[in-house]
């Protein structure tokens, strides 16, 4: 996560919108205060998932791996190829 935007409560009520456009751009986290005292936090759902579900070790794993070979760039239509054809060798 990025440097957070801190905002009062009302100023994210009048601009919430843009606000929530910004947190989603930009991947940065949002701190609402209230009287000068921090209260909520706006998070993009990538980050809300990442701190709400950490990614197990063994995909973290399979992640890189994916990036070292370059496979992490194949398009769903490729790997369904790739599946396709891997399971017809096999009923050979």
């Amino acid at each position: 996560m990025n440097d957070g935007i801190v905002v009062t409560a009302l100023d994210a009520r009048a601009n919430f919108g843009k606000l929530l456009r910004r947190v989603e751009d930009e991947g940065r986290s949002l701190v609402i205060q209230k009287r000068g005292s921090p209260r909520a936090v706006l998070l993009s759902i990538r980050d809300y998932v990442r701190l709400a579900v950490p990614e197990p070790e063994v995909l973290r794993v399979i992640g890189k791996e994916s990036q070292r070979k370059g496979t992490n760039k194949l398009s769903a239509t490729q790997i369904d190829r790739i599946v396709t054809a891997t399971r017809r060798s096999k009923r050979r």
